[in-house]
């Protein structure tokens, strides 16, 4: 009886206790967004048309040069719908057709594609085919606009609302409803190049026009109900033209000569062609350089730019021009609006420093300002690129504007009655690459979670945990389970957390942006816009590296990172480096180098201040060591025969391995210049072989032992070094597209090349295999995909290198003992034994980036990431790709874990990181360790951005985020205060018992 009474109370308080203290287990939804976040991008808009009809919801229709078409609400700034296009489906042009249809224009002219304005669903595609790829360009009549923008009230659709299209140099007329062709029409002269397709409000004419060869401009008279071709007239100028037109009115366009001296106006009013010739410094006193024309379509009126100059020109009768305005400021200038019948409006923003000015003209009165504001902005954004307009009508029936502009940064801000309504930062959607850095250590220790303020909200708290238990929960509950665990997380405090999950990702941008994004949120602690100088107009950012990674002896150092930067767009541009502040995003150094950087080198050293030493090679194969200090140097001159690197020539199909020779002679001599000189090459023969994909092991990957105890307690040693390249080669023939050769045609072959030597340590050859090839080294391991036409699947393989100069290693008292050679040093100059193992399985998706999980120490198994053509990322155990599976494995090698072999690899849908979430664009997937062995954190990055914590082994080395502590000391209590009162009453019953 006493031994029963002591066990029921305590049986009931365990029960209470586990039900309590892991609600989590039983739930799910409370989970989101406690370790993992995404970003929806949608990139640079390059087009944007508004839809604002009385009868809807207000939107903006937008393109972007990531392929992207989206539906954004002008409210918000949010996203509707959106569609990304192929990577080869390139957009064209956009327009709004009918009222309710977005018409879109890409791959070059050949899609013509009708979407459902309210939910984005297609609704028809055209696919326009011509005799040779031309300018694509995309007409939608402005009458029909015009009376659809108006009332939406017994509209008649017919066949005759077409849309225009030319592309593939041939004219086409498209039905706006079913997309038919109704009729195309080809064009006679052979070098004709179109520059403008115009049709005049209400008109049955269309005009095309365009230059032949580099003097004749044609011009092409077209009925546009049937494409019956009226008339064909062309004239020449005998000094050329440049290869960009401004349309000032329905007839009449404007042209600069070759040397771009010279304004031309060119009339073809009846289809007669006419030129006035206006040299540009009659107009425009002490004019210096070319000038270039600014797109846009203004009646009446053009823009020009010299040097830093933009100058507005108005046509005024028979080709006469006349200057209306300079200004000195970046200009950005929008297409012409119509606000009536008779008037047509446009805009200008300008750059000044901390603030853009705006500007609302009428197109017929400049003097005219309908919109005048100056607004202040960030300086981390650039100077604006693109402006769209739009107008509304305001109470007192007079006009309103919202500009939307396109920043230098690529962001994306709605402008409105003076203020910033909305802002998105899409140049996250080109990141070109990722680096990760510690945050600030919390000066008086790292905190733990918070307890609750008061008993009430604890008590709440812990009835709430247990509803959730108990699957008593309502959605409000739930909401209120999620809300505290995300508040007592603190995974977006600006300091480092015992395990290590708070961090900075240090993004960098296409459009030369850095970014600091917070892990526990993906908040965007600071930005920095790389800006231009004296010496560089146009930097273009290319790679990120750490710089200064400062240890706990050294905390008043902040940590900051090397931004490597090309001053233009050609490889042997001149170099910028600028050195950021990661925790503030402070440029603290910029350096304009007068050589190129071809390849960067991270050393294995630093300095005294925890500087890591870098070796920049330019094109003339020279050196450069970074920083410019004597102890770096000092550093170096001791390492400097132990330096060896390799450059990939892929047109040649050649790799070449470089060392360092001697300090720089000639013109560039310089202390911390070098020359370098050719060790070794390896050629591979044009005619069968094109180097498709090269992958190196990481320079921070860790690995815990080198020796892998087998199943029969044999002991093998990992090959493991840092200067083994992996290389795939494949035929010529095929390096197209997949199922553009047959088998016979087509090979892939790998190689393992030791690139300090040259030599060529394993070779295998896939016959019928095609690429692309997509690659990851991980300690003595490398998996590639590729495709398999023999049996028209994808195939990934893996091969495994081996030590076999250590084999004699095999006894484990020789460990114990310390009786081994595995601390001898090794020469790669002598040639290593090695042994490798290989395996090829089937795999069902096609790849676009591989990673491999990196923990601290490196004992948590591997999985490998595979960002799949459905956008999404999977984590596949890296067992299943053990190049020692069979299809009877001995009970030894279940044991040790070995897979039974099968031939294709399983997709198992609880497998993926991303859930059901999709990483739009999904172009790289980054791994960084924590500092939990058992967890490593996952970054995926394309048009949208993915964040998680993964752990492939479980979380064997911690208890759960949301144990707790408070509610484990309660028990504990409560059970020795029950154990003592059911001790007591126990004895008391047996002392009654006794006196019986």
């Amino acid at each position: 009886m006493a031994i029963r009474s002591f066990f029921v109370p305590f049986l009931l308080l365990v029960l209470w206790f586990y039900s309590s203290l892991s609600p989590v287990l039983s739930l799910y939804e409370d989970q989101v967004g406690l370790m993992d976040w995404h970003q929806q991008y949608i990139g640079k808009v390059k087009q944007a048309v508004f839809s604002t009809q009385k009868t809807g919801r207000r939107r903006v229709i937008v393109s972007t040069e990531e392929n992207v078409i989206a539906s954004l609400d002008l409210r918000h700034g949010e996203i509707f719908w959106r569609h990304l296009l192929g990577s080869n489906d390139v957009i064209d042009g956009i327009d709004i057709g009918l009222g309710k249809y977005v018409i879109t224009l890409s791959s070059g002219g050949s899609i013509l594609r009708s979407w459902n304005l309210p939910d984005g669903q297609m609704v028809w595609e055209s696919f326009l085919q011509g005799p040779k790829h031309s300018k694509s360009l995309l007409l939608l009549p402005k009458h029909e606009i015009d009376c659809i923008n108006v009332v939406q009230t017994n509209l008649k659709i017919e066949k005759d609302n077409v849309i225009v299209v030319f592309s593939n140099d041939r004219l086409h007329a498209v039905s706006c409803i079913d997309g038919e062709v109704l009729w195309k029409k080809d064009f006679e002269t052979e070098s004709f190049e179109t520059q403008q397709v115009i049709q005049p409000p209400g008109s049955d004419l269309i005009y095309v026009v365009g230059f032949a060869a580099s003097s004749q401009f044609e011009m092409y008279q077209i009925n546009a109900r049937n494409g019956e071709l009226l008339k064909h007239e062309s004239a020449i100028f005998s000094s050329g033209f440049l290869r960009e037109l401004s349309l000032v009115s329905s007839e009449t366009v404007v042209a600069l000569d070759s040397t771009g001296s010279i304004l031309l106006t060119i009339s073809f009013q009846n289809g007669e062609i006419s030129f006035q010739q206006t040299p540009i410094s009659n107009i425009v006193e002490d004019s210096s350089g070319p000038a270039v024309i600014i797109p846009s379509s203004v009646p009446g009126i053009f823009a020009i730019k010299i040097n830093s100059v933009t100058i507005f020109i108005r046509v005024i009768g028979k080709g006469k021009l006349e200057v209306v305005e300079k200004l000195n400021q970046e200009t950005a200038v929008s297409n012409a609006l119509p606000i009536s019948e008779s008037q047509q409006a446009f805009a200008l923003v300008q750059h000044a420093g901390s603030e853009i000015h705006l500007v609302a003209k009428l197109a017929h009165d400049w003097d005219a300002n309908l919109l005048k504001e100056s607004i202040k902005m960030d300086q981390q954004r650039g100077i604006p690129h693109k402006v769209f307009i739009n107008n509304y009508i305001r109470t007192d029936r007079s006009h309103g504007f919202r500009l939307l502009i396109v920043m230098e940064d690529h962001s994306l801000l709605l402008l409105q009655q003076g203020a910033i309504v909305w802002s998105r930062e899409d140049g996250l959607a080109s990141i070109i690459d990722v680096t990760a850095s510690e945050l600030p250590v919390e000066r008086d220790g790292v905190s733990v979670a918070k307890v609750e303020h008061n008993l009430f909200e604890w008590l709440k708290g812990h009835m709430l945990k247990l509803k959730g238990t108990l699957m008593l929960a309502s959605p409000e509950d739930v909401a209120a389970i999620q809300s505290m665990r995300l508040k007592s997380s603190e995974k977006s405090k600006m300091a480092r957390d015992h395990n290590g999950f708070r961090k900075l990702l240090i993004v960098l941008t296409r459009a030369g942006k850095l970014f600091a994004l917070h892990t526990g949120d993906g908040h965007i602690v600071w930005s920095h816009l790389l800006h231009k100088s004296e010496a560089c107009q146009s930097p273009v950012g290319l790679n990120l590296y750490q710089w200064q990674v400062p240890h706990h002896h050294a905390l008043d150092e902040n940590p900051s990172v090397l931004v490597i930067s090309r001053c233009g767009p050609s490889s042997d541009a001149p170099g910028v480096l600028s050195f950021v502040d990661t925790y503030t995003g402070k440029e603290l150094n910029s350096l304009s180098l007068d050589h190129a950087v071809v390849q960067v080198i991270p050393l294995p050293h630093t300095d005294s201040t925890e500087q890591r030493l870098h070796l920049l090679i330019d094109s003339d194969k020279h050196a450069h060591l970074y920083p410019k200090t004597s102890e770096a140097l000092g550093i170096f001159k001791r390492e400097f025969s132990n330096i060896y690197w390799y450059s990939v020539e892929d047109h040649n199909s050649i790799i070449k391995g470089h060392a360092l020779k001697c300090k720089c002679t000639g013109e560039v001599a310089d202390e911390f210049c070098f020359d370098a000189r050719d060790l070794w090459s390896v050629v591979f023969p044009s005619e069968s072989e094109k180097i498709t994909a090269t992958v190196t092991r990481k320079l921070n990957e860790m690995v815990h032992t080198q020796a892998k105890v087998m199943a029969d307690q044999d002991v093998m040693y990992k090959y493991i070094s840092r200067n083994l390249l992996f290389v795939a080669t494949v035929a010529p023939k095929g390096s197209g597209e997949i199922g553009s050769v047959t088998p016979e045609e087509s090979w892939l072959v790998a190689y393992l090349i030791d690139i300090v030597t040259g030599r060529i340590l394993y070779r295998v050859t896939h016959h019928g295999a095609q690429g692309p090839v997509h690659a990851v080294f991980s300690e003595n391991w490398v998996v590639y995909h590729f495709f398999n036409l023999r049996a028209h699947r994808y195939e990934m393989s893996v091969i495994e290198i081996y030590d076999q100069s250590r084999a004699d290693n095999k006894d484990v008292w020789k460990l114990v003992l310390g009786k081994h050679n595995l601390t001898s040093r090794i020469s790669l100059f002598s040639r290593p034994e090695v042994i490798t193992k290989s395996q090829s399985y089937f795999f069902t998706h096609s790849v676009k980036a591989i990673a491999v999980t990196s923990t601290a120490k490196g004992i948590t198994s591997k999985q490998l990431l595979i960002g799949t053509i459905g956008d999404q990322v999977l984590a596949l155990d890296k067992r299943f790709l053990d190049p020692r599976r069979s299809v009877n494995p001995t009970q030894a090698e279940k044991e040790e874990g070995i897979i039974p072999l099968t031939d294709s690899l399983p997709i198992i849908p609880q497998s993926y990181v991303t859930h059901a979430l999709r990483v739009e664009g999904l172009r790289g997937i980054i791994t960084v360790p924590a500092k939990l062995e058992s967890t490593t954190l996952v970054f995926a990055h394309g048009v949208d951005l993915f964040f998680t914590q993964l752990a492939p082994s479980r979380t064997y080395d911690s208890l759960t985020e949301d144990f707790s502590y408070a509610l484990l000391l309660i028990t504990i209590v409560a059970l020795v205060a029950a154990i003592f009162v059911t001790w007591r009453l126990s004895e008391r019953k047996e002392l009654q018992d006794k006196w019986r």
